[in-house]
């Protein structure tokens, strides 16, 4: 199940950078350094393996969220968030999804510019076909040798989204 997220005029109103926050794989810890990053951001996705409620509500309080489900969330809580969620900030459309192996639609047919996937926590950066891949890693416990990051997509009207990668502390 796919839905759709607008925040068409929220970018519009913006003269500024708009900044979205990338975050995915809390698995249900959300550390004070990843929110001390995302401060200031316009707009929050999480690219699913949460964990918790309370990690959405926490995000909320930042700024407004996406979040789509990832393969670990389960239970009431989780059962309405959706599989991916296509989001539409000015004229750039960025679709979400927990696992990009899952993705099931052709991006560059659908005009999408931006695809951010989590799953891997494995931080990433990708141009294929003109559309851009980003993974912001995982903000939620260690594991294995991996980072543990979140990330920053900057809009500007008329440029291209700028993608920064943040590594957080452990």
């Amino acid at each position: 199940m796919t839905r759709f997220h607008t925040a068409y005029a929220e970018f519009e109103k913006s003269s500024s950078p708009f900044e979205i926050g990338l975050v995915s794989d809390t698995h249900g810890l959300m550390r004070a350094e990843a929110l001390d990053a995302l401060a200031g951001c316009q707009h929050i996705v999480h690219a699913g393996d949460i964990g918790s409620p309370e990690i959405l509500k926490t995000l909320s309080r930042v700024a407004p969220t996406i979040a789509v489900r990832g393969n670990n969330d389960r239970g009431d809580w989780a059962a309405g968030l959706p599989d991916a969620v296509m989001a539409r900030f000015g004229d750039l459309f960025l679709y979400v999804i927990h696992d990009v192996a899952d993705l099931d639609i052709d991006p560059v047919s659908a005009e999408i510019a931006v695809i951010v996937a989590g799953h891997s926590h494995q931080p990433s950066e990708e141009e294929r076909d003109g559309v851009f891949y980003v993974n912001p890693g995982s903000a939620g416990p260690k594991r294995f040798a991996l980072p543990i990051s979140v990330a920053r997509l900057t809009l500007t009207s008329g440029q291209p989204p700028r993608y920064s990668l943040l590594h957080l502390p452990v």
